[in-house]
């Protein structure tokens, strides 16, 4: 779907974008995008390649927490969790490149706002991109993820809405 037509798209999420002091075109541009199981939605890919056409220059990491049961975050038992976050995380990829869109990412801590402040500890992110779950399924959005990051963060916080399973995926302020 193409961000100009999500205005006027059934379930379009309406805000005013988080702007604070953003450049509209500028020489180089680094997104940082955190996603779990929404790394593959179309509307995550079509942001990334959005916020891409704004520079001359990109860098985009993604990273992909890795997440787990409480009962196997419990007992240490991460593996399973990691493996399958590298997968998404090696798909996405690998479709950001066909878009040619150079991309690198990483699995990181279970926790998104923590993986976020990790990553910004190794890549200064111009604009930060969170991708959920719809509301109802998000533990991210149960947990006000996206609105504490706006708090705790500087850069531009973009939201993408992406049900993958049910064929509605919408881009939010």
């Amino acid at each position: 779907m193409d961000l100009t037509s999500l205005s006027s798209a059934p379930g379009f999420l309406c805000g005013e974008p988080d702007l604070k002091g953003e450049q509209l075109i500028s020489d180089r541009r680094r997104i940082l995008v955190i996603a779990n199981e929404t790394v593959e939605g179309d509307v995550l890919h079509e942001t990334i390649r959005f916020n891409a056409s704004e520079a001359r220059t990109v860098e985009v990491l993604v990273i992909a927490p890795a997440l787990n049961s409480r009962v196997r975050h419990w007992i240490s038992d991460e593996d399973e969790a990691r493996r399958r976050a590298e997968l998404r995380l090696a798909a996405s990829i690998d479709r950001l490149a066909a878009a040619g869109i150079e991309a690198i990412g990483w699995v990181g801590d279970a926790d998104p706002l923590q993986a976020i402040q990790d990553a910004l500890h190794f890549f200064a992110a111009d604009v930060i991109i969170i991708a959920t779950h719809p509301e109802g399924r998000s533990h991210w959005l149960a947990r006000n993820v996206v609105g504490r990051a706006r708090l705790r963060f500087p850069q531009p916080i973009r939201h993408v809405v992406v049900d993958v399973g049910g064929g509605q995926e919408v881009a939010a302020a």
